[in-house]
């Protein structure tokens, strides 16, 4: 086969603008919770967000952010805490980010119930 009658890949063009391609990967893979939040944030305007999202559901993906919902041991967590025991206030505000990541889940129909997806408490 001539190169002249391959056939274009416009994914190459469409990965080129993706976050996840043009920031270090390693920020997807953070330990740090504020970084994870930077990663977060860069998936927003992804065209891909959902499909990633997806595709880490579908796989039950260990650990990362994968469509702008960060993975922990499989399972959807609100964001990563750090290490220690959580303040009081941070218990609280966990259980309110958790509300809002089942909706934002329901949103984009994957999750009808919190069988559909594990969230870890």
């Amino acid at each position: 086969m001539s190169l002249a009658l391959a056939p274009l890949d416009l994914s190459v063009e469409l990965e080129a603008n993706l976050p996840c391609r043009k920031f270090d990967p390693d920020l997807w893979f953070s330990d740090s919770p504020t970084e994870l939040e930077l990663a977060k944030a860069l998936c927003g305007d992804c065209p891909l967000r959902v499909e990633c999202l997806t595709g880490a559901v579908e796989r039950a993906e260990p650990w990362g952010v994968w469509g702008g919902e960060i993975f922990e041991r499989g399972a959807v967590v609100p964001r990563k805490r750090p290490r220690g025991r959580p303040r009081k206030e941070d218990v609280a505000r966990d259980a309110a980010l958790r509300v809002e990541v089942e909706a934002r889940m329901a949103a984009n129909g994957l999750a009808e119930s919190r069988d559909a997806v594990r969230l870890a408490a």
